[in-house]
């Protein structure tokens, strides 16, 4: 389905893959081997795709937007280094991560040097809101990262609480993706906001899909399944199960999740009683429900070709299994 997806911008996504390896070089070995590791995979490219699909919507995809997909999707990939750091993860999409293979010091600032990049790929934009919408969106994954970490804290099970963090921690990537692509294609004001508001909705979807992966033995997601609860957090499906519910054992189990005290039978437990009290089927309807506003989002798009891609795009990252 990607090559589909991706069929409208073929040329522009080559291009891309070119400038943002060649972007990401150093003379220093210690960086360049961090460097390597991290561009040897460069994914299924899902972020480049929605803004070169976007601005290839709203006109043409410009050298500008180019530069603007090569910054965000290392912004976003700096945000992973340092995550990783945060959550002493191991594994980072099927290999080891930066902090694993070499350490914490050199992780941070292998981040810190791809921040910098992205700054600059940006700023090749020529565009002032493009370097503040970078810079919102810098801050806004920071914040996210934060209410996840003060979330830990609460002995409260809040769905809204969970939306805010993912909101910020992955939809505003998607949603400024969707922005920038229009913007410098120089859509106008109503398509750039139908357009961000698809992108904020594939967001929510890509990270209800992602807490679905977490609880479900069949599927190789790159990690540990119950991973998040053995990080503390709880996603949408164990809110929902835990707000359903009145038993007490849970709850506490929930709390002592948060507090990193669950062993790991107590996390399968957990995930069980998630299971069984429909958790995982009341987050599955709320990604359809999503789905279905984006999709509505689409409608009356000038280009065809690109009004089927995004269908599929939102499709491939409800259905995806990895």
């Amino acid at each position: 389905m990607l090559d589909k997806i991706q069929q409208p911008i073929a040329s522009e996504l080559q291009r891309y893959t070119e400038l943002f390896r060649a972007s990401l070089q150093s003379g220093n070995p210690l960086l360049s081997a961090a460097l390597n590791h991290l561009t040897r995979r460069l994914g299924k490219m899902m972020r480049p795709t929605l803004l070169l699909l976007c601005a290839r919507e709203a006109g043409e995809v410009t050298a500008e937007a180019l530069h603007a997909a090569a910054g965000l999707e290392m912004l976003h990939t700096a945000s992973l280094v340092h995550d990783d750091v945060v959550d002493e993860s191991d594994m980072r999409r099927g290999q080891r991560s930066v902090n694993a293979l070499f350490d914490n010091k050199a992780a941070v600032l292998v981040g810190d040097f791809i921040t910098s990049k992205a700054l600059s790929e940006v700023a090749q934009t020529h565009s002032l809101e493009a370097v503040q919408r970078m810079a919102w969106l810098g801050q806004t994954l920071a914040d996210g990262e934060l209410l996840q970490l003060n979330n830990t804290q609460s002995t409260l099970f809040s769905e809204q609480a969970y939306y805010e963090v993912i909101d910020k921690k992955t939809a505003a990537l998607f949603s400024t993706c969707a922005f920038l692509g229009a913007l410098l294609a120089g859509a106008d004001a109503d398509k750039r906001a139908r357009l961000e508001r698809f992108g904020q909705l594939v967001g929510l979807c890509f990270q209800l899909r992602d807490d679905l992966f977490d609880l479900d033995e069949s599927i190789n997601a790159g990690k540990p399944k119950g991973n998040d609860l053995h990080e503390g957090k709880l996603t949408l499906p164990v809110i929902h199960a835990l707000n359903a519910s009145s038993n007490a054992r849970y709850h506490h189990l929930a709390l002592r999740v948060r507090s990193h005290e669950a062993t790991r039978l107590e996390v399968q437990e957990l995930v069980d009683f998630t299971i069984a009290s429909g958790g995982v089927a009341y987050a599955e309807s709320e990604m359809l429900r999503l789905r279905g506003e984006a999709v509505a989002l689409l409608d009356g798009l000038n280009d065809a070709a690109v009004a089927q891609a995004l269908q599929l795009y939102i499709d491939y990252v409800v259905n995806r299994d990895v």
